[in-house]
């Protein structure tokens, strides 16, 4: 596993055990999924690897599906250019086009900036991780509801769930309208769907400082994704 440890530094990490659950998460997910080069993009083994590592990372210690409203994975060599028709306040449509790492389609495909998926699985520290967020969004979407509900096995974790959810998501959205620092980055505040993508990424890649700054949250994520990278 030469590609993993040289381009998923957050691999080693791990301890034997869970390296090995991430090794067979690995070889099902790249052969059930369906890898597809875009922009002059050939795909390989190392794309595959290292893009099917950061995705399975998500799944380990769970009772998982591998993420089945997923069929391709859509790699560009760089990020790329789609176009954009946000709704302002007042609905007011822009249009425009809007430079992408990567998207993640409810039902059918992920699309990744094969530069950005290398760039933010190097720094493992920086709360910044592409392949994350969108398989967040995955996980979020394979409810059908797209809004970090998905999430939820029970209806007593639900209410905690949702009640957490809501309280930092909020916060958020209070501290971005302040300008005020936030550990969280602020896409999070546009929709709990983001909300969730983003916290993902800090959980794993700030889990400390997360616990501390938001400790109901990360207890809530350290629940659903059944690790605690804190201890790590």
């Amino acid at each position: 596993m030469a590609i993993i440890e040289r381009n998923v530094p957050f691999y080693r990490l791990l301890s034997e055990a869970d390296q090995k659950e991430l090794q067979r998460h690995i070889q099902i997910f790249i052969g059930e999924k369906r890898f597809e080069g875009c922009g002059g993009l050939k795909i390989t083994d190392e794309i595959k690897v290292t893009i099917a590592a950061q995705a399975c990372m998500l799944l380990l210690h769970r009772r998982t599906d591998y993420y089945p409203g997923l069929h391709s994975i859509l790699v560009y060599p760089r990020s790329y250019v789609a176009p954009r028709v946000p709704k302002l306040v007042g609905g007011v449509v822009v249009e425009g086009p809007d430079v992408r790492l990567g998207e993640s389609w409810r039902r059918g495909s992920v699309i990744l900036s094969w530069d950005d998926v290398c760039r933010s699985a190097a720094d493992i520290h920086d709360g910044h991780n592409v392949v994350f967020h969108e398989f967040a969004h995955q996980l979020d979407s394979s409810g059908a509801k797209g809004d970090s509900t998905p999430v939820i096995q029970d209806h007593s974790t639900y209410i905690a769930w949702a009640r957490i959810l809501e309280k930092d998501y909020e916060k958020l959205q209070r501290d971005v309208s302040r300008n005020s620092d936030t550990l969280l980055n602020e896409y999070g505040a546009v929709n709990p769907a983001e909300f969730f993508a983003v916290a993902t990424e800090c959980f794993f890649e700030r889990p400390k400082e997360l616990q501390k700054l938001h400790p109901d949250l990360y207890d809530e994520l350290r629940n659903f994704y059944q690790q605690d990278p804190a201890k790590l």
